[in-house]
């Protein structure tokens, strides 16, 4: 007797506002960035104007963030530890290979 086992295929969604979060937490836990450009809401995110955008590429995504940085601090160093720590966060708790992040240092904040 044969017997033939059928694999099922299963596919988890994960939303754009999960990856997001990530993706904010990630950047705002990096030393040097005082904050994103602008407001993470429903309303940034249906308009795709806010300071994070994902683009997904059937299963890989491409990330943009906008960032502040903190006076004194090397923007260029500060950059690169945020694509760092978006890209290895969003792939570890998601399981989804990201491309690239591009990030874009919009303002200091100066020391009050």
């Amino acid at each position: 007797m044969d017997v033939s086992k059928e694999s099922v295929k299963s596919r988890l969604k994960i939303s754009d506002d999960v990856i997001i979060t990530i993706a904010r937490l990630a950047a705002l836990d990096v030393k040097g960035v005082a904050g994103l450009c602008g407001d993470v809401s429903k309303v940034s995110k249906v308009r795709k104007n806010g300071p994070i955008k994902i683009d997904m590429m059937g299963d890989v995504a491409a990330i943009s963030i906008a960032i502040r940085i903190r006076s004194g601090e090397k923007a260029c160093t500060v950059a690169n530890a945020v694509q760092l720590a978006v890209k290895e966060n969003i792939q570890n708790m998601t399981g989804i290979t990201v491309a690239r992040v591009n990030v874009s240092v919009c303002g200091v904040v100066y020391n009050q």
